[in-house]
């Protein structure tokens, strides 16, 4: 099949199967490799191990599939409902938006299993593999190179029509595709919206992520206590930090998207800590298993659950009672954080 038929079949399916932007690029050595190399000598990936496990992988996409030739790049839409928002709810928990829904490695990944399913009835004997994230990749750039958007000042992918809410995959195949024109150049000029919202400072410099003080490594991926300096920017934010997108202007008016897995669950936007406090490993494990928020595992997401109630100096009895138990959990982690924030919340009452 020629290569052109072979792109638009493909790109025909993509967005059948629920893709909302799709556009293909070679599979070359990114020009940010030597970016990464230094960014992660330079310790900002913080305990994210396996970034610099891998960091030679990401040389070329060859080293996720054997003989590559082409990247058709992919991105998904999760902006649904706008964050609730209660000022009289004392003891509320923000949620990134990414994370309300399914875990989005299980949805992208049962469309690209489609996806690449079509291309090996189109190609027998192709070598094909679909990633999300959990590869080797460096997907923003293979994004921007397909034409999917620009890299913006807080690291992020951003498309005209979609903003930065975007889930990116892709499909790597050792066939030739049509490659789509790059965005070689970003509209975001003098602007500096992301840098000034970032309530860490993990923005120091536009392009440059610090992910040691980026809150949603801290409420995540950190498997440490945090640093209290770094306690107070968490302010309300219990998984993730959405400042930077919602601060950017590309993000104010974004296409919706209908798409009923990424929707909010029950109780996550926004969330309870003082609920959350009351789980045990099984009760996290039962509510959290095929969700995003399993990552943080129960010590982290109760960790930060406890600095939540302590930033907001939530006094309540309920509150109150929940952190006292939380004081006498078996997991350090949730002992400390707990015991920070009764000091906080009794200088309150």
């Amino acid at each position: 099949m020629l290569p052109d038929e072979l792109t638009t079949r493909l790109k025909q399916e993509a967005r059948r199967l629920g893709f909302d932007l799709v556009g293909a690029t070679a599979a070359v050595e990114p020009a940010g490799f030597d970016r990464l190399r230094e960014w992660l000598a330079e310790g900002r990936a913080g305990q994210m191990s396996y970034l610099s496990d891998h960091a030679e992988a990401q040389r070329h996409p060859r080293n996720v599939l054997d003989g590559a030739r082409s990247l058709l790049m992919l991105a998904v839409g999760y902006r649904t409902v706008e964050p609730a928002s209660d000022e009289r709810a004392t003891a509320a928990g923000r949620i990134a938006r990414y994370a309300w829904g399914r875990d989005y490695h299980d949805v992208v990944r049962e469309r690209l299993h489609a996806l690449a399913d079509l291309h090996r009835r189109l190609t027998p004997g192709a070598s094909v593999r679909g990633v999300v994230d959990t590869a080797p990749l460096l997907e923003r750039e293979f994004a921007q190179r397909a034409g999917l958007g620009w890299i913006g000042k807080n690291t992020m992918l951003i498309n005209r029509d979609w903003g930065s809410w975007v889930f990116l995959a892709s499909l790597l195949t050792s066939e030739e595709l049509t490659y789509d024109v790059p965005r070689e150049e970003s509209p975001c000029g003098s602007c500096r919206a992301c840098l000034d919202a970032c309530p860490s400072g993990a923005l120091a410099e536009p392009y440059r992520l610090d992910a040691r003080r980026c809150v949603s490594y801290l409420t995540i991926e950190l498997r440490d206590s945090i640093d209290q300096p770094l306690r107070e920017a968490m302010g309300d934010r219990l998984f993730g930090c959405d400042a930077c997108q919602e601060a950017c202007p590309w993000n104010r008016r974004t296409a919706v998207s209908e798409d009923e897995a990424f929707r909010p669950r029950e109780g996550e936007n926004p969330a309870d800590p003082i609920e959350l406090l009351s789980l045990d490993e099984e009760a996290f494990r039962g509510r959290f298993r095929d969700t995003p928020l399993w990552r943080a595992r129960r010590g982290g997401l109760l960790r930060n659950a406890a600095i939540v109630l302590g930033n907001r100096r939530a006094a309540s009895p309920e509150a109150m009672a929940a952190l006292r138990r939380g004081a006498n959990d078996d997991d350090f982690l949730i002992r400390e954080a707990c015991e920070w924030a009764l000091v906080r919340c009794e200088a309150a009452e």
